[in-house]
């Protein structure tokens, strides 16, 4: 397991998901941002949901996804349903 996987969310799965979408440090996660590298999870795994989208956006921030504020989950869930519906 690498450096990603010392995020909270993140364990081995997750991990290879995001070295298929392009992302294998830190950085590149945060600088990229939870909604691309979402939308890049997507297209190789349709059961992308969005519980998988608030554990990269709780990774970025340090906090375990439940512990997202609400204003945020509220903006994200908007965000998923333009996908997924």
């Amino acid at each position: 397991m690498g450096e990603l996987s010392t995020l909270p969310n993140i364990a081995a799965k997750l991990e290879a998901q995001l070295a298929d979408a392009g992302i294998t440090t830190i950085e590149q996660l945060k600088a990229t941002g939870s909604r691309e590298v979402w939308l890049r999870i997507l297209a190789n795994d349709p059961s992308a949901c969005i519980n998988r989208l608030y554990g990269l956006e709780g990774a970025i921030q340090g906090v375990r996804w439940h512990n997202l504020d609400e204003d945020a989950k509220k903006s994200m869930k908007a965000f998923y349903k333009k996908y997924k519906g």
